[in-house]
Parts: C-alpha cells; sequence; structure tokens
C-alpha cells in the first residue's frame, strides 16, 4: 500500500517533530514515522528525566550554601516519583495527540528508505513529492573493551530510567552524561561511586576551569575520580550481579551497575542509506539548508544528532526549523537568501551553540573555548571574573564560581562565554545573543545589568577587559 505526502520525517524527536509542524505551518502534507515513543531521546531517556533527577540535588546543595537554613536528606523515592511524572510515566500518548493536531499523521514501526522519496513502514510504503527528513539521532556508543558489552551495562536510558539506585555504581566517561548521572545517582543513593576517567581531565570541550570546578565539587561530595583510567576488561559472570572492572595499573573495581557515558552513535544502521548511495553507520553530511550531500536531485535532509552537527536537543529543534522552511520555499519555487544571517540557513551552528551541564555548580557555556578560538586562528583576548565577587551571586547561593569571556580583538566581538557556578544556566541566553549577534563591546557595555543580581557579572567581565 502507497501513500503520498509532501514530506516524510523518519524519527519523532524533537527535532522531527519540529520538522512537521513549519511543513505543515507552511501548507503541506506531512508524515512522521516512530519505531519507539513520539518524543523521542530527550523526552524520554536523556534532557528530561535527567534534569528531574539532577534539579532536587541541585537545590539541596545551594540551600546548604545558604546561611539559616536547615535541610534533611533528599527523598530519592520522591525525586523517582516526579521523574516518572515528568516523562508521562513513558505514555506518548500526549504527543501523539499533539502530532494529530497539527494535523500530521504518525506511523509507528520502523521505516527504511526504499530509494528516492521512498520509506517503507512494514506493509507501507511512504512517498514523498518534496522531501525525506531523517531525525533518528543517536545511540550510546559502547566502547570495544573485553567483557564489556557482555556485562549488560547502563547507558543513559538505564541510569535516567532507574528505578532502584544501586549503593556502588561505577562510571565509564568524563563528559557531560557522566559527570550529571554520576552526580545524581550518587546524592540519590550510590553512596559508593566512582568515575573512570580514560582523559586527564573532566568536560574537555569546556574551558579548564569548568572541569577543574565539576571535578572538585564530585570529589568533595565523595565521588571517586580517577583520571587516566585505562579499563582493559570488565566482568559479571552472574547476569545481575556485582561487576568488576580491570585497570592498566592492576587495580580492579567492584560495583553493583556499571554505567557506560563514552559518547554516542548516529543511528544510520538498518535505516535504507545505501538504497540512496549513502553509508550506513556514519553520520549524514549536510549543507547549511540541511539537505544532504551527494544524494541526487536534492530531496533528502537530515536534522538534529544523526548529521554530527551538534549533537544538542535545542540545535537539532533549531535545525529542524530552518529544514521545514527550506522545504516549504523549494516546494513554492520561492527565491532562497543564503546569506549568513537568513532564516533558510542554519548559521548558528558554527556561530554561538550554547550548552548547559546541569551538575552543581553548573556549567554554562556558548560559542568558541579559547583553544578552539586560537584553533581558528583568532587574535584573541580572554578576561575572567570570579562570580562570588559578585553581590547578586554572592547573596543568592554562597559558592565558588567563575565566568568567562573570549574576545575577537580585530573585531571587538565575544567569541564565547562561559560561567560556572551555581545555577548560572539562567545567564547564558544573554550571553549566547552576544556570541551569537556579533554585538560589539562597546555597545554591550551600554546594556547595565540589574543590582544586586548574578548578571551584574557582566559588568565585571566588560570592566576587567577595560571599558
Amino acid at each position: 500500500m502507497e501513500e503520498t505526502f509532501d514530506v516524510v520525517v523518519i524519527g519523532a524527536g524533537p527535532a522531527g517533530e519540529n520538522v512537521v509542524d513549519r511543513a505543515v505551518r507552511g501548507g503541506l502534507s506531512a508524515a512522521i514515522v516512530e519505531s519507539e515513543l513520539a518524543g523521542g531521546e530527550c523526552s524520554y531517556w536523556a534532557c528530561i528525566p535527567s534534569k528531574a533527577l539532577l534539579r532536587p540535588v541541585e537545590l539541596h546543595a545551594a540551600a546548604e550554601r545558604v546561611p539559616g537554613l536547615s535541610v534533611g536528606r533528599i527523598d530519592a523515592a520522591a525525586v523517582l516519583a516526579r521523574r516518572d511524572e515528568a516523562v508521562s510515566n513513558y505514555d506518548d500518548g500526549g504527543q501523539a495527540k499533539w502530532i494529530a493536531s497539527v494535523p500530521a499523521t504518525l506511523v509507528r514501526g520502523k521505516a527504511r528508505l526504499d530509494g528516492p522519496k521512498r520509506v517503507a513502514v512494514g506493509d507501507r510504503v511512504l512517498v514523498a513529492r518534496h522531501a525525506v527528513v531523517l531525525g533518528t539521532g543517536t545511540g550510546a556508543l559502547i566502547p570495544d573493551v573485553p567483557g564489556l558489552a557482555e556485562a549488560k551495562p547502563w547507558t543513559n536510558r538505564e541510569a535516567t530510567g532507574v528505578k532502584s539506585v544501586p549503593r556502588r555504581l561505577v562510571v565509564l566517561g568524563g563528559g557531560v552524561v557522566a559527570c550529571e548521572m554520576g552526580q545524581a545517582l550518587h546524592a540519590l543513593g550510590a553512596t559508593e561511586t566512582t568515575l573512570l576517567v580514560r582523559g586527564g581531565s573532566l568536560l574537555p570541550r569546556n574551558e579548564p576551569f569548568a572541569g577543574e570546578a565539576v571535578e572538585k565539587a564530585l570529589r568533595e561530595s565523595g565521588i571517586d575520580v580517577r583520571l587516566r583510567a585505562d579499563v582493559t576488561r570488565v566482568e559479571r559472570p552472574v547476569e545481575g550481579g556485582p561487576v568488576t572492572v580491570h585497570l592498566g595499573d592492576g587495580s580492579t573495581v567492584e560495583a553493583d551497575e556499571i554505567l557506560v557515558a563514552t559518547g554516542r552513535t548516529p543511528n544510520t544502521t538498518g535505516i535504507g542509506l545505501p538504497s540512496v548511495g549513502l553509508p550506513e553507520g556514519k553520520y549524514v553530511e549536510v549543507d547549511d539548508s540541511l539537505r544532504a550531500k551527494d544524494v541526487p536531485e536534492g530531496w533528502l535532509y537530515v536534522v538534529g544528532d544523526a548529521n554530527g552537527r551538534n549533537l544538542l536537543t535545542h540545535m537539532g529543534k533549531y535545525q529542524a526549523r530552518v529544514c521545514g522552511d527550506v522545504i516549504v520555499a523549494r516546494a513554492r519555487g520561492d527565491k532562497e537568501d543564503d546569506g549568513p544571517w537568513s532564516s533558510l540557513r542554519a548559521g548558528a551552528d558554527g556561530r554561538g551553540a550554547p550548552q548547559v551541564v546541569f551538575t552543581d555548580p553548573q556549567v554554562a557555556a556558548a560559542g568558541l573555548t579559547a583553544a578552539q578560538a586560537r584553533e581558528r586562528g583568532h587574535t584573541i583576548r580572554v578576561v575572567e571574573y570570579e562570580l562570588p565577587s559578585v553581590s547578586g551571586a554572592y547573596l543568592r547561593a554562597d559558592g565558588p564560581g567563575k565566568a568567562s569571556a573570549v574576545v575577537d580583538e580585530d573585531r571587538r566581538v565575544l567569541l564565547g562565554v562561559t560561567f560556572v557556578g551555581s545555577e548560572v544556566a539562567e545567564l547564558l541566553h544573554a550571553g549566547t545573543v552576544a556570541v551569537t549577534a556579533e554585538v560589539p563591546l562597546e555597545r554591550l557595555w551600554h546594556a547595565v545589568p540589574s543590582y544586586p543580581t548574578v548578571s551584574e557579572v557582566w559588568l565585571r567581565l566588560l570592566e576587567a577587559y577595560g571599558l
């Protein structure tokens, strides 16, 4: 049975849903295919449940730093119950209802490309008049360590969906998932938590001081952080029993569960890419209109994690809005603006993409780090300011923190900003605007922050620069 739509989207995560929304707004018909839950990884196994677990930990830590407050222990059962509420008890009925209201057609099942503009879902074939969009995301990467796969390790899915917190937890990795879930589960009952980090620092894609601050906080909370840890093999002789991790220095770590947080891999295997001349198991390269390269006639688009540009939910949604509008414009035969600020080009991917690590302390960053800016050939100056010296930060929750800005000395605009401290995430959008819009420092000087708020750190950074 063949059914025809203007646009067919594979993957009903946040990116895929946004493509459908924009396409239908533009007058096109759309179908969206999902093999799991409509709403995708972020809604049920990543962003939403992890933040539901982390928020009580963050508030508990902040409250303990404010004199005059007395806080008891975290009620793990209540936290897990709220997590279940946040993910709608893993029921996607609400998301399915929203898709129908767009209106778009939700098709449940495993999709695969079946040649140009054709998507097979079981016995059904969906034919696209204008475009097929891949929004298949990524999955957890399990390293090729002897015995690791056989030990049935946790990934982000098992960690965020935990029903009973293990007392002993070992975490492989030093990135965002490792730091966030290691801290959350430790606070919720994994009293013996060990982070095994292959590299020499945590959060290596951020400014060095960010990883150092998080490492210090984890250690002070009782987490055993081991840098340059070489995992040689893993043993779990009894399913569901203890797991033993062997390290290169001859030592071992025994735990009740092992969480692997060592990166992501694109979900591009088994979806029919060879039928359109593309390899499986790799990120699909796209141009700034999100159109896949090397596909004749330009009907295939890829949004979100599967294109490898920015493995961040909000950037995938941004790409999807651009992509949906591009497809509508091309279906109408409109003339396209391909300039750097065009709404039909995903220019922000390489300019000011923001990210927050929701640990305590939080790490909030937008744009380039100093090292990345130098690698790109910019002449830069880095200015820093200690966050506790800002009155608003001191009053809000006394504790450590730091802010930095990377300045392009030739153009006198910001290339990147980083904030580390209690609840600094809410500072970030101002930084994203300044970096993305390339606001000259002389103009930024006239954006006066309220007193006493944490935002006054913006004034202090500009003063440190010399304005």
